[in-house]
Order: structure tokens, then C-alpha cells, then sequence
């Protein structure tokens, strides 16, 4: 017995086709990152001073981890100095500012910062973007002549959860600072 079959189309256009295939890739996915889970736990190393972090630790307080791009960018640093300085009313919020250099790649970029800044938000190294792949942020973005994952900000609620993030979808965009300080309830005025 030989069957034949023949796809049914259903009368759909060709553009449409093409753009119902990218709704339902993009709800695939959606749905793929809604069943993923964060991690519960992790320890990253200060690349600027002494010590780690370690989410377990901040149990009780929101944390913002601040996912910064790879190799030398003026726009990532322009943001640390800015989250700084305005994240020091923000009692009851750690700041974790992350990137996936090496430790002196790090030191480099963040001799740049006021050191009384470093001493209260450290840099933490990121090897191998492995925290940043662990919570899903993409790579693929091309920067300085690497393949680098893009800038991220994730905001953790008191009980380690993700309350929310945002993926810049290059080197100059960020979620501004004053929008993030509103979705934590302890900040609000």
C-alpha cells in the first residue's frame, strides 16, 4: 500500500507562513525559558577585592545582577559608575555586577571606577559567561572582534526568584536605572 501525502496549507499566503513559523518559534522559546529554572545557588569570585558572593547570603534582600559585556566597553563602564552611585540609598538591595574576563582584563577595566565605588559593589568575574548561560542570557553578539553574550540586568526578589530582566539588545542598551529602582517594593517612595 502506498500512501501519499500532501501538506495542508490551509490556504495561507507564503509571507504569512513565514510569519506564523516565527510567532510559533518565538512561543517555542518562550515557553522553553518559562520551564527553565535559575539557578538557586551560586558563589562568583570579586575580581577588584577580597571575597565572593553567594546568592544564599543575600537571602531576605532583592539583588540585582548586572550582566556586563566582555573586553573593554566604555558604555558598560559608564553604567557601573551610574547603578553606583545611585544604588547607595538602596538599603535593603545588593548590587552584583558581573563580567566573563579574566581577573586582570577586570582589574583593568575597573581601575576606571572611583575606588571607594569598588569597595562597595566589587566587580565579580563571570568565567566563561557560565552564570550568564545559566540564566539564559544569549550569546552571539558581536563586540570588539568576539562573540559575546548581550548586557543583561535580572533582578532577584527576597527570596531568590526572578522577579524580572531585561536583554539590551546591544552594547548601549540598558535598562535605565530609575525604572529598575521601581520595581523593588523597598524603594518605592
Amino acid at each position: 500500500m502506498n500512501i501519499q501525502t500532501t501538506p495542508v496549507t490551509w490556504g495561507v499566503k507564503p509571507e504569512w507562513k513565514r510569519w506564523l513559523k516565527t510567532v510559533g518559534l518565538l512561543m517555542l522559546l518562550m515557553s522553553g525559558a518559562a520551564e527553565a529554572a535559575n539557578p538557586t545557588e551560586f558563589t562568583v569570585p570579586s575580581a577588584t577585592g577580597k571575597g565572593s558572593f553567594t546568592l544564599s547570603q543575600a537571602k531576605g534582600r532583592w539583588v540585582v545582577l548586572h550582566f556586563l559585556l566582555k573586553t573593554e566597553c566604555p558604555v558598560c563602564l559608564r553604567y557601573t559608575q551610574e547603578c553606583q552611585k545611585k544604588a547607595a540609598g538602596l538599603g535593603n538591595v545588593t548590587q552584583v555586577f558581573l563580567k566573563p574576563d579574566t581577573d586582570e582584563e577586570i582589574r583593568a577595566w575597573a581601575s576606571k571606577l572611583p575606588p571607594e565605588s569598588l569597595s562597595e559593589y566589587p566587580i565579580y568575574q563571570d568565567a566563561k559567561a557560565a552564570l550568564a548561560k545559566a540564566y539564559g542570557i544569549p550569546d552571539g553578539y558581536a563586540f570588539h572582534g568576539q562573540t559575546v553574550h548581550f548586557p543583561a540586568v535580572i533582578l532577584l526578589g527576597p527570596d531568590g526568584t526572578e522577579v524580572f530582566r531585561y536583554v539590551g539588545k546591544n552594547n548601549s542598551d540598558r535598562y535605565p536605572f530609575e525604572k529598575l529602582k521601581a520595581l523593588m517594593p523597598a524603594s518605592k517612595e
